[in-house]
């Protein structure tokens, strides 16, 4: 895989300070003209790119004339970032299913290569103003993500997702912030603290250059990254108008799985996830649910089942005896044989094996339930 050339990272560094995130006619102009001219014709007089109004036009032109990409670089390197371009051998290629809105290019904060960890990874995402219940599920489930050795991707934000963050934290896992503002400065600022321990721990990426500051329009365009970036995207707790649904409907439309958690009937902080359900989602409730759906062929959650009784290890037709006694008081032999639909001498057989169990009595001629029954599961004696 080639690289961008020194100019060429030079152009979509500056370009990332001009052109905002899912911005897709820049990202034509890119497609198009590539970088280097790209930012040429925005720098320089001449005539406006298609497809802008001279309004806008004008306002590129504005910001293209305070860039400095020698700067931005230079103090990425110091909080110890480096610059991603499309084509260089760390870039996430499921990037580029996002077309014209792909990112010009991404700071990156974090030792581990990023092309790797993407691979095996899974967004958890969620409200902010989230639940007791919503934050114990989602640090529940991204620790038993990491150790299975998954990745686990979210936005940094309170709530779901620093829940996310620090439940993979917690067990030593790998997790990806991405950010909606510059990589040098934690926002929100109080998670200055979980934001380096993923930096030491993980990675921080973003779209815009250090120094940058999100804004609402920036969180929702974060959000189609961290759904192209993974394998699948779980949405834990969201009202019906959370940015998490906006990451889920992204990764329903390119083609990855999305999950979610069902919380009560009556939380509206849950009424998001369970309108998702109702259309293409996943109800998942573990870690294995989530990687039967995203791993690799032939990885299937454990079937599950409730405890084991003691009658359940019975031979069929010594359980259908069993059944054929009254819940209260004694049965003949006779009539326990007409309900199991047998006859009465393979009655009296399979009722002695019960009683020899621990799960009948005899009572003269006459058969009852035994008031206490095996505390464990039994071994069925054979068959007389």
């Amino acid at each position: 895989m080639t690289g961008a050339n020194d100019t060429e990272r030079h152009a979509r560094a500056a370009l990332t300070r001009i052109i905002e995130p899912g911005d897709t006619t820049g990202g034509r102009w890119l497609r198009e003209h590539g970088p280097t001219t790209t930012l040429h014709r925005l720098t320089t007089p001449g005539p406006p790119l298609p497809g802008v109004t001279p309004k806008r036009w004008a306002g590129l032109r504005a910001r293209a004339a305070h860039t400095n990409p020698d700067h931005d670089l230079a103090t990425a390197h110091h909080a110890g970032a480096r610059f991603l371009c499309p084509g260089d051998q760390e870039w996430p290629t499921q990037l580029d299913d996002l077309g014209d809105a792909r990112p010009t290019g991404l700071w990156v904060r974090g030792t581990p290569d990023l092309r790797t960890w993407a691979l095996h990874s899974v967004a958890v995402v969620g409200a902010r103003a989230c639940t007791e219940y919503g934050a114990h599920t989602a640090a529940r489930i991204t620790a038993q993500l990491a150790e299975e050795g998954w990745v686990v991707v979210s936005g940094g934000a309170y709530g779901i997702d620093a829940a996310a963050h620090r439940g993979t934290l917690a067990v030593h896992g790998a997790t990806i912030a991405v950010l909606a503002g510059g990589i040098d400065h934690a926002y929100p600022r109080g998670h200055t603290h979980l934001l380096q321990r993923i930096a030491e721990q993980g990675l921080l990426i973003a779209e815009l250059p250090p120094g940058d500051h999100p804004t609402a329009s920036r969180f929702i365009q974060r959000n189609r990254v961290i759904a192209a970036l993974t394998r699948g995207t779980l949405v834990i707790e969201a009202a019906h108008r959370s940015g998490a649904l906006a990451t889920a409907r992204t990764a329903q439309r390119l083609g990855r799985h999305t999950m979610g958690t069902p919380g009560p009937l009556t939380s509206a902080q849950s009424a998001g996830v369970h309108e998702l359900l109702r259309g293409e989602a996943t109800l998942v409730t573990d870690a294995d649910d989530v990687i039967e759906l995203v791993g690799t062929i032939g990885t299937l959650a454990p079937r599950r089942e409730g405890p084991l009784l003691p009658r359940d290890t019975l031979p069929p037709t010594t359980s259908d005896v069993l059944n054929a006694l009254p819940a209260h008081g004694t049965a003949h032999p006779h009539d326990i044989a007409r309900h199991a639909r047998t006859t009465p001498d393979d009655a009296i057989a399979h009722l002695y094996e019960l009683h020899s169990l621990g799960f009948v009595e005899r009572n003269g001629d006459t058969w009852q339930l035994a008031r206490h029954h095996p505390p464990h599961p039994a071994t069925p004696a054979p068959q007389p």
